[in-house]
């Protein structure tokens, strides 16, 4: 379990470090598991630490919506100030995510079915 924990915190700080030293807008949690992506398929397989373990911390995924709503009380204020745009955001956000999700099933789906058809 603890080498899982070094595992995706020390991607996430790779991912604070890049981000922040070059200054983009993009959150460094977001470029860390793009990182632990690059590098699961460079690898072409799942470690057996992060296949054992990953499945036991997501029954607690429930703890990574606190930041969040601490961010929402923070910035409450701001927020109330634009209802509309805030409903857009979310509204284009999930629909996005909804998209390319499904997008990178189907590509998958239909990766894993050309390899089983050459096999």
């Amino acid at each position: 379990m603890i080498e899982t924990f070094l595992w995706l915190l020390g991607y996430q700080f790779a991912g604070e470090l890049l981000a922040r030293s070059l200054g983009w807008p993009i959150p460094g949690a977001v470029l860390g598991m793009l990182f632990l992506f690059l590098t699961l398929c460079l690898r072409k397989g799942i470690p057996d630490t992060l296949r054992h373990n990953v499945p036991r911390l997501m029954t607690h995924m429930s703890l990574l919506f606190i930041p969040a709503g601490a961010g929402i009380l923070a910035f409450w204020p701001l927020l109330a100030e634009r209802p509309l745009a805030m409903a857009a955001v979310l509204l284009l956000s999930t629909l996005a995510t909804l998209l390319i999700s499904a997008l990178t099933l189907t590509l998958l789906l239909h990766r894993q079915k050309s390899r089983k058809i050459r096999s």
